[in-house]
């Protein structure tokens, strides 16, 4: 039996080397689409594989021991993290960018997985722009 994976450490790589233990052939191609910076809601991902929503949740728990939800929650928060930090995007964009509607359910998620809003997650990372001396106006 597989076990259980932890997706608030480093989802990407987990999954990944789960790869070599032969997942199901649509789990794999939902997992490499995703990780490669496409932005998906599980009714849009289902209706990819002409399965349901329920259905496929059951089948991605089954072969990662992983709520597909959760772990979606996580590849966004993941990548708006790399945003903020590499990038010069307005926070509105970054939401919009990673797949929230609102930037208020944005923000809340951010702040439950990182602690701390994401305006402060980029000041708090901002020394990465400096140190690579493209430091200058930012639309936040």
């Amino acid at each position: 039996m597989r076990q259980r994976l932890d997706i608030t450490r480093d989802s990407a790589i987990s999954l990944i080397m789960l790869r070599d233990n032969s997942l199901e052939r649509r789990v794999l191609k939902i997992l490499e689409m995703v990780e490669a910076g496409t932005t998906f809601a599980i009714r849009e991902l289902a209706a990819e594989f002409h399965l349901s929503p329920a259905y496929l949740q059951r089948l991605f728990k089954h072969e990662t021991g992983i709520c597909m939800g959760e772990w979606l929650s996580e590849k966004r928060l993941q990548r708006a993290a790399y945003l903020l930090s590499n990038s010069y995007l307005s926070i509105k964009e970054i939401t919009h960018a990673v797949g929230y509607e609102h930037t208020s359910s944005f923000v809340r998620a951010f702040e439950r997985r990182f602690q701390q809003a994401p305006a402060r997650f980029r000041k708090q990372n901002d020394c990465k722009f400096e140190a690579d001396g493209a430091k200058g106006s930012r639309a936040a």
